[in-house]
């Protein structure tokens, strides 16, 4: 519907840790059924806005608005049901099995007099079987390479079947197969439907995959929008001091960054 609210806003909020802000008067809607990707330098505030849109940090002032309320007017299991969220440093406990794992995101629907259900059952293998891990069920998750892991934890928020899922810094630490591995699962995600936003550090990864891009330098958004509407060479030094050239992906045709060595940068002076 044309002038219909996103589901995920924030709304002049003043995010932080105690006493230090990070972003101040900070506002912005996430598309419904987009990849948004956030960018930007170390400590800009990438992953601070992303802990506020996920309810783990409360605006000072402002609001986090989530369908219409102030996020922090949910119970906790409601939000639950309505986003998913894949922390940037994930812990299993010691000796659980891969499908043991991916059946805690059905938590949010359990209650104390309630059963497992078919309904349990079937969203966990769905979410296995998007994630390619069901041929790992009976794994532990301490005997999987990191990419089989991380892929556990995706299908563990995909369990929670909700249309809205975010993402902190989700390639951390992958080799490049892997890392490619889960940008193509978030697309096919996103491309069913789901709303998807992301910490990235890989810009061209962000470029390539992602619908919208939100850059941020100092807490604050420096532009937003359609990675072939706002990655130029003149953003790229502005916000990450870094002068490039900026082409199209040979593959993708979305904006690359290619980095200007030393001499290039004296030559192109």
């Amino acid at each position: 519907m044309a002038g219909r609210a996103a589901r995920l806003q924030v709304e002049s909020a003043s995010i932080g840790y105690d006493k230090r802000l990070i972003s101040q008067e900070l506002s912005v809607s996430i598309p419904d059924e987009s990849f948004t990707v956030i960018v930007g330098p170390n400590a800009c505030g990438k992953s601070t806005l992303l802990r506020g849109l996920s309810r783990l940090l409360k605006p000072s002032a402002g609001e986090v608005v989530l369908d219409g309320a102030d996020i922090h007017s949910y119970k906790a299991k409601e939000v639950a049901r309505r986003l998913g969220l894949l922390p940037q440093t994930s812990i299993a406990p010691d000796g659980i099995g891969v499908a043991d794992l991916v059946a805690r995101g059905r938590y949010p629907y359990q209650k104390l007099i309630r059963q497992w259900t078919e309904a349990d059952e079937e969203a966990v293998l769905m979410a296995m079987n998007a994630t390619a891990v069901t041929e790992l069920s009976g794994r532990l998750v301490d005997e999987l390479s990191g990419g089989q892991r991380q892929r556990v934890w995706v299908a563990m928020a995909l369990a929670q079947q909700t249309d809205i899922l975010l993402l902190d810094e989700p390639t951390t630490f992958l080799d490049i197969s892997y890392q490619i591995e889960l940008m193509e699962l978030f697309t096919d995600l996103n491309r069913d439907g789901r709303t998807l936003v992301a910490v990235l550090h890989d810009l061209n990864h962000a470029a390539r995959y992602g619908t919208h891009l939100i850059a941020m330098k100092d807490g604050a958004i420096v532009a937003e929008g359609a990675p072939s509407e706002i990655v130029t060479a003149e953003l790229v030094e502005e916000v990450f001091g870094l002068r490039c050239l900026v082409v199209p992906d040979p593959v993708s045709g979305t904006p690359s960054v290619v980095p200007l060595g030393r001499d290039r940068r004296q030559s192109a002076a």
